[in-house]
């Protein structure tokens, strides 16, 4: 299977962008500067060609050798010092016939000119072009001179092509050489950069702090406690969504700062005396908005100096329901024991029968055991194919009975084993809570019992928990799901709105309860349920 590549390290990225804008600027600069020097190199040459041309069109030794043969050999020599002396390929002196008077090499004098560019200029007008002529390609100005007022030809002053290509290239060195020097520097300069953004984010590439600032926010909004924060003025600089909820604030940050309460949250809170002594303090009980809190205030230390001061803090019933929580498992465990305790009490029995030799009756008393093992697990495992909410229902199951309450699941009950762990938990929590508030409704009830009755199809649970109690009022019932409601004293009222809560959390989920003062309640859940391929 193929690896995707790592994404590029900050300090890689940062060099390259930063060379990558160096380099384009670069380009930019060099390309102009190219074409702008080659441009200046070219006209420079043609404008040394020009000047020749026309320097030597307005020499009268020109006009007056170009029709006296005696002169003509001293016209070559004149015109070839010219050449040399401005380091020309070549100065023609042409009549008006466009014969040559004139060439570097003398086997061409008294031919044509060649390259049909010189028709132009026999008629009057300078011309630049480049063209093929004897000597190869070249850049060649042609200009008309004159003679006692008349035009009696025209000189043709040519560049080779290559020495004008030969003159921009070495132009262009310079141009090269501060390319790589910028480059170099630029370069240089972006390592640098990166390494003081890299030292500065504590070595950590983006992606990672992205990951931290995340975790932090969802921390922070996840956990039970709330937090609030503050800076060395005590000013707040961080809420998070539980505090809200304890403090009973609504509005978003920049709202709940503004309002003038919060100028006073550090010192109820403690947070500026922690600042103050640079003291933590621990479980400390206070009073805020008419609520009763546990707290803990810290300071935040960076380089040895505060910083700022953090306080956690929860709602003192809330600790108060979690211990009567822990309570109710403890006494679970308890029944547990006792449990086992009766199982042992039950192999001492077998074993004193075995010791008297009583084994009609020994017989007789296993068949008892054996048949009510086979009633509550045999035929509960059948039903209940899963071996967590199999063994939650035999504890509530034994649970009642010492309570002197027969539960009871269903025959046509079945239930096959999850896919899902998150989903037992939130189906123990349902059961649990739901079982627990009938028993309690049971006391003092006739023959009291408790029916449950499970139901899977097609992905969805249907849960049914039915006692024959008294019911529940008719003032009573539109409050059974709120927080902290109960008619069975304080701080209770938690079962059924961690329920509605565990419920919350599934699409297509729902609760229904159905009261009968004389035949008593039935809970109906709906709930999303996926089963494992061998099971569905």
């Amino acid at each position: 299977m193929l690896r995707l590549s790592s994404p590029l390290k900050l300090r890689t990225r940062i060099m390259l962008l930063v060379c990558t804008v160096i380099a384009l600027v670069l380009l930019v600069v060099h390309t102009i500067f190219v074409t702008q020097s080659t441009a200046l190199t070219k006209n420079s040459l043609e404008e040394k060609a020009r000047a020749v041309a026309r320097t030597l069109a307005e020499t009268p030794f020109v006009g007056a050798a170009i029709n006296d043969p005696q002169q003509q050999q001293a016209l070559q020599r004149y015109i070839e010092s010219v050449r040399k002396h401005n380091e020309l390929l070549y100065i023609t002196v042409m009549d008006m016939n466009a014969i040559r008077h004139t060439h570097p090499d003398p086997k061409m004098i008294g031919q044509r000119f060649k390259g049909g560019d010189e028709v132009k200029a026999l008629h009057g007008q300078e011309s630049i072009t480049e063209a093929m002529g004897s000597l190869g390609y070249s850049v060649r100005v042609i200009t008309p001179f004159y003679y006692q007022g008349q035009q009696v030809g025209a000189i043709a002053a040519g560049l080779s092509t290559e020495k004008v290509e030969a003159t921009i290239s070495a132009n262009l060195l310079f141009a090269y050489l501060a390319l790589l020097f910028g480059g170099v520097v630029g370069a240089v300069g972006a390592f640098y950069l990166a390494h003081k953004i890299k030292s500065m984010m504590f070595g950590m590439e983006p992606s990672e702090i992205a990951s931290l600032l995340e975790q932090r926010s969802a921390i922070l909004h996840s956990i039970r406690e709330g937090v609030i924060a503050v800076n060395t003025q005590s000013e707040i600089t961080l809420i998070n969504d539980e505090a809200k909820r304890l403090l009973r604030l609504n509005g978003s940050f920049n709202e709940l700062l503004q309002g003038q309460g919060s100028k006073n949250w550090p010192k109820i809170l403690h947070l500026q005396e922690v600042l103050q002594t640079g003291n933590a303090q621990y479980d400390e009980e206070l009073s805020f908005n008419g609520l009763d809190l546990l707290s803990s205030s810290v300071p935040v230390r960076v380089n040895g100096q505060i910083a700022g001061a953090v306080v956690s803090f929860r709602d003192k019933t809330e600790v108060h329901h979690l211990v009567q929580r822990l309570s109710g498992i403890s006494n679970y465990a308890e029944a547990l024991r006792m449990q086992a305790h009766e199982f042992m009490n039950k192999l001492h029995v077998i074993l004193g029968m075995v010791n008297i030799r009583a084994f009609d009756q020994l017989e007789h008393y296993i068949m008892g055991i054996a048949e009510q093992y086979h009633y509550d697990v045999g035929a509960l495992m059948r039903q209940i194919k899963d071996p967590v909410i199999a063994g939650f229902l035999l504890g509530k199951i034994n649970h009642a009975r010492e309570e002197g309450i027969t539960l009871t699941v269903t025959e046509d009950s079945y239930l096959p084993e999850s896919s899902q762990l998150d989903q037992l938990h939130v189906l123990v929590t349902i059961l649990g809570n739901l079982l627990e508030n009938a028993i309690d409704a049971l006391t003092g009830v006739p023959e009291p019992a408790i029916t449950v009755a499970l139901d899977y199809e097609e992905g969805s649970l249907f849960a049914v928990v039915k006692d024959n109690g008294k019911g529940i009022p008719d003032d009573v019932l539109p409050h059974i799901f709120e927080r902290g409601f109960s008619t069975k004293g304080t701080e209770r009222g938690l079962g059924l709105y961690l329920v509605k809560q565990s419920l919350a959390q599934f699409e297509n989920s729902s609760i229904v309860c159905r009261n009968n003062p004389e035949r008593g309640t039935s809970f109906i859940v709906t709930l999303p349920y996926m089963a494992k391929e061998s099971e569905s």
